[in-house]
């Protein structure tokens, strides 16, 4: 497919004039053709306008219609990974494996959810029934879950497929029915450009409504502001940092009438390695860690970022082991400029702090071009990263903070004092997990996945997986961005009291037409 450059505003391309930008490829830090032209006031307007027109007969589509909706894009999705290929690599400097690996799991978050709405239970249909013998009269109740509204969805910097344009939260939002909106991110918009032809492909393909799909172009904030703002515009979805998350949270408070944004604003992941997890296998931990940490040049949101682990032998043994492997590694790609310039910078003022040892770093190649991070370990003293708050803080990048502790009282105390996180981990042995419960109940407090004898990176996507947390690391810590409960980001309950059978959705008719699983009258029955 050749790229033009052009937003997609519905059926319809983007006009010339706006503000132009292009992507820069990592490995080279050369501009990459075409230029990308910014959308237009205009054209926001012009999406917004079709959206909520598409959403009037979008979100009275079955369950059955927008899963087939759905799979068409997932199979669409396979039909360019070769493309894919070509074009992401050269915006994001990832390896082909991994872009390979990213498209299967875009294309399969869009089945998961076919396949949720095509079953249909996720829409949590009650039934009380009606008593007008009662004194007084007891109403006939029927509730369900409703689509919201246009959705507003932000691609992510780091995952150029899976919480992007054809994401996550694309998939969620359509799957409750309703129409997106995407603003691309300007680090990958041929990437982009490629999937939303895939989406309105499909779109057409499926007898969807014009304005179920816009994707719009820009390289600064004035659209995402412009989309967040819009009156007809009921939710948004982002991927990225606290800073710009916190900032897209304000704007849709000031509405007059404000808006769920549901926000994914990073973590540091915290890590604890317990006593006897440490004496029997602290070499194999390392080794896990050292991928971890480095795993895509550290630019996961669940790269461990803290290390929490006992004074002694047996720590020391632990450091040394990673400290070498992270010596050994080479310098990294990173995705953007901005992103290298932003990790160059907090290592270098995280090495100049007076309570904090450079422990080890690894080595830039000779002659080396592009957009690269060197990894680095850094060591602190449990009773100074206690008093130093900003060592709590996600650097994003190739890094990771170990901090020894003395007592098992002062690792609590810690513990106790984390922010939110995306993920906290746990390395133990049975016998520690009995000695330290107390730890793992104040981590059920703190993170949105505990993670045993693991690490967080990767993510599973499924039915039960909670990619979320307490803030800052998401906006809404009862909501998660991965798995198939997602999609109640993106709905809300409605009652209805006392609706004749015939006016009321067949998920809620007595006959049970759909043949869902429902709470009726307290019992939970497909009856």
């Amino acid at each position: 497919m050749d790229l033009h450059g052009r937003s997609f505003i519905g059926w319809a391309s983007g006009t010339d004039g706006g503000k132009t930008f292009t992507a820069i490829n990592p490995a080279t830090a050369q501009p990459i053709a075409p230029n990308y032209i910014s959308a237009s006031a205009a054209e926001v307007e012009r999406a917004a306008q079709l959206a909520a027109q598409a959403f009037i007969s979008f979100s009275r589509t079955s369950g059955k219609e927008r899963a087939v909706f759905l799979r068409e894009i997932a199979n669409r999705l396979d039909g360019i990974v070769d493309e894919l290929v070509i074009r992401t690599n050269q915006e994001a400097g990832l390896a082909e494996a991994r872009i390979r690996s990213e498209a299967a799991r875009t294309a399969f978050q869009m089945r998961l959810f076919a396949d949720l709405i095509e079953e249909g239970s996720w829409v949590r249909a009650r039934l009380d029934k009606g008593d007008a013998d009662r004194k007084p009269a007891k109403p006939d109740l029927r509730s369900m879950w409703r689509p919201l509204g246009p959705v507003v969805v932000f691609g992510a910097s780091n995952f150029p497929l899976a919480y992007s344009v054809a994401g996550g939260d694309t998939a969620s939002a359509f799957a409750a029915g309703n129409p997106v909106i995407v603003k691309a991110h300007p680090a990958h918009p041929g990437t982009s450009e490629l999937v939303g032809a895939v989406i309105i492909a499909a779109a057409r393909a499926c007898g969807m409504p014009e304005g179920i799909f816009s994707l719009l172009f820009d390289a600064g904030t004035e659209v995402g502001s412009a989309l967040v703002k819009h009156p007809l515009v009921r939710a948004v979805g982002f991927t990225g940092s606290q800073r710009g998350g916190r900032a897209l949270m304000n704007l849709a408070a000031a509405r007059p009438a404000p808006i769920p944004v549901f926000a994914e604003m990073g973590s540091t992941n915290p890590v604890f390695i317990l006593p006897g997890a440490l004496a029997a296998r602290g070499e194999q931990i390392a080794e896990g860690l050292h991928g971890s940490v480095t795993l895509g040049a550290g630019q996961f949101c669940t790269k461990p970022g803290m290390v929490f682990l006992p004074k002694g032998k047996d720590a020391t043994n632990f450091s040394q082991n990673l400290s070498k492997r992270i010596g050994e590694s080479a310098s990294q790609v990173m995705l953007t400029p901005g992103i290298q310039s932003a990790y160059t910078g907090m290592v270098g003022a995280r090495a100049k702090q007076s309570k904090v040892s450079l422990a080890a770093e690894g080595k830039p190649s000779a002659g080396e071009v592009g957009v690269r991070g060197v990894p680095a370990m850094f060591a602190v003293e449990a009773a100074d990263f206690l008093d130093e708050p900003d060592l709590s803080e996600e650097v994003f990048g190739p890094t990771t903070l170990l901090v020894s502790y003395g007592t098992r009282e002062e690792m609590l105390e810690i513990a106790r004092g984390l922010q939110g996180h995306l993920t906290a981990t746990l390395h133990g042995t049975d016998e520690d997990l009995r000695e330290y419960r107390e730890l793992v109940e104040i981590l059920e407090q703190k993170a949105g996945r505990l993670v045993f004898n693991g690490f967080p990176t990767g993510v599973e996507v499924g039915h039960a997986i909670v990619h979320g947390g307490p803030y800052p690391a998401t906006s809404d810590g009862q909501s998660t961005s991965v798995g198939s409960q997602a999609i109640y980001r993106f709905a809300r309950p409605v009652c209805y009291q006392n609706f004749p059978g015939a006016a009321l959705p067949d998920e809620l008719k007595d006959a049970n037409p759909l043949g869902i699983w429902r709470l009726k009258d307290g019992a939970l029955t497909k009856d």
